[in-house]
């Protein structure tokens, strides 16, 4: 009895310290809650007080002032459309790279790789003169390519690792059945991929959801895109911040991502599932 308790000990240690850790990493979720409901006076007062009275119009107002059905749409269709087409290309590539490797895919794939540790800030300048050469500036079309070619590389890699453990016995089956080569990719490989497609889906569709500094440089000012991060923008000027709106936008903007990542947890636990039974 004395043996249990003491193994039990310290995995009672471990649960309220992880407990403790995730209420510290939750706890920007308290602040932006609950100061969402707060005026600007009681926000700048004490932050971290629960609000005394809840001022719901502020979602009315950010609602009105940000045009959110607009900037939604806006941020649904540039997030869609480009991780969409990040998973097919990298996918695509992976498997070319893996079961072809020559010698000049072996010198891409290292160069794919070596461009992740690129700054973005050290090829922003470069980005505006060729976006604005190519006329891709203030398109729909235009910031999407961008998104292709800056979410490839880490897909890739992501891509090109998994692959590697998928039989090729498997796909030479398939061969032997009569499958096309695009056949063997589309109907053998790709489905295959699930568990690490959700992980690159979700990186991507965090990364491009989120992102603000890479729209401001391809849109710019075609208010006709604005995406969410831009909308929320406008709340913070050179002399007053509208803390009242802005947090309220914050959580309105974050909302849709949370749930999307709660409809793929589900495919997470499977993808972790069949992982720690594979090979």
């Amino acid at each position: 009895m004395e043996r249990k308790a003491n193994y039990s000990f310290p995995i009672l240690v471990m649960e309220i310290a992880a407990i403790l850790l995730g209420l510290i990493f939750l706890s920007p979720f308290y602040f932006v809650l609950s100061n969402s409901v707060k005026t600007l006076g009681e926000i700048l007062l004490n932050a971290a007080k629960w609000p005394a009275t809840y001022h719901w119009d502020n979602y009315k107002k950010v609602w009105e002032q940000l045009d959110f059905p607009h900037v939604f749409m806006n941020s649904l269709l540039i997030t869609t459309f480009s991780v969409a087409g990040i998973v097919f290309i990298s996918a695509m590539m992976a498997y070319r790279l893996v079961r072809r490797p020559t010698v000049f895919n072996k010198i891409l794939f290292t160069a794919l790789v070596a461009s992740m540790i690129i700054p973005f800030q050290s090829v922003m300048l470069q980005l505006v003169r060729i976006t604005s050469l190519l006329e891709l500036r203030g398109h729909l079309y235009g910031i999407i390519i961008c998104y292709f070619g800056f979410g490839l590389a880490l897909s890739m890699f992501l891509f090109h690792g998994f692959i590697k453990s998928v039989p090729l016995e498997v796909e030479e089956a398939a061969v032997v059945d009569g499958c096309t080569p695009y056949g063997v990719f589309f109907k053998i490989v790709f489905p295959l991929l699930t568990p690490i497609m959700v992980t690159v889906i979700i990186l991507n569709t965090l990364w491009i959801w989120n992102d603000y500094l890479l729209p401001v440089l391809v849109i710019g000012g075609n208010k006709d895109l604005t995406t969410i991060p831009l909308g929320i923008t406008k709340f913070f000027g050179a002399y007053t911040k509208k803390w009242d709106l802005a947090l309220p936008g914050l959580a309105i903007g974050i909302a849709p991502i949370i749930v999307f990542f709660l409809f793929l947890q589900k495919y997470i636990v499977e993808g972790i599932t069949a992982g720690s039974v594979k090979g």
